[in-house]
């Protein structure tokens, strides 16, 4: 039997279907797009293996043009409030990278940013991940970049555009080999929802990551928390990674940034 598995703010899931086509046993927590609010839900405690979901990411994204609305700061403090009544041996949240942390007394937490086209995709997507576990366990994606033409990237806004891809293709995009049928939501509705789920492949590569996940210490991998392999005495796998964990420092030296619980 597949480690249990909850999954909080899915939306139409495609994360959490990821987590099942890799023997997973995913149940969804109530969400505002079927009428459900995760400020109401308590999980039972030592019953899930693991706690997945994307948080809303608008108000910590760099195309943000207006004032943040502190949602995206309430809808973190759920996420790790789910995680410390649950009491899972993992988690596992997506947002964007410039997310603050999520942390929770007990969980060593590993961000990465993992882009779609290292997961065989056409499209060019980036996103941003934060692994919390109570082993010190830290995941591995296999990356696989594809050599196949880039094709436009999946956006929440495009059922709002002129010119927009048909529905089939749009799925397509995002990895569904056969459109889902949302006919209870609006056009615009359809290609939010799909637009802003984690693309199925990247579902899977994740997955995978969290079934081979290594518990036997960091040494070996970057530092930055990618998840790549390095050599000889390498701290980084390479430059972007070295940027990326000076970034790490400079926010945790920044009086302005807000983190959720305990930082790493």
């Amino acid at each position: 039997m597949g480690e249990l598995v909850l999954s909080i703010f899915p939306g139409i899931d495609l994360l959490g279907r990821g987590f099942e086509e890799q023997g997973f046993c995913v149940v969804r927590g109530p969400d505002k797009l079927w009428g459900g609010n995760v400020c109401d839900f308590h999980p039972p405690a030592h019953v899930f293996d693991g706690i997945i979901g994307g948080s809303p990411c608008q108000d910590f994204s760099r195309a943000r043009r207006s004032p943040p609305t502190g949602d995206g700061m309430a809808m973190l403090a759920e996420f790790a409030r789910v995680v410390t009544e649950a009491k899972p041996e993992w988690f596992l949240l997506e947002n964007v990278p410039t997310v603050p942390d999520v942390t929770v007394p007990g969980f060593h937490v590993q961000r990465f940013d993992l882009n779609a086209r290292e997961c065989g995709m056409r499209q060019r997507r980036l996103r941003h991940f934060q692994f919390g576990s109570c082993d010190r366990a830290f995941l591995v994606p296999l990356r696989r970049v594809t050599d196949e033409p880039i094709e436009g990237i999946a956006m929440a806004s495009e059922g709002s555009k002129m010119g927009r891809r048909d529905w089939v293709t749009f799925c397509k995009v995002q990895g569904l080999d056969e459109p889902l049928d949302l006919r209870s939501l609006t056009i615009k509705g359809r290609y939010r929802a799909v637009g802003n789920g984690v693309p199925l492949p990247m579902a899977r590569v994740l997955a995978a990551a969290v079934t081979d996940r290594v518990v036997t210490g960091d040494s070996g991998y970057c530092v930055c928390g990618c998840g790549r392999s390095v050599t000889d005495r390498s701290l980084y796998a390479g430059v972007a990674c070295r940027k990326r964990a000076q970034r790490r420092r400079d926010r945790v030296n920044d009086p302005g940034t807000v983190t959720v619980g305990l930082s790493q």
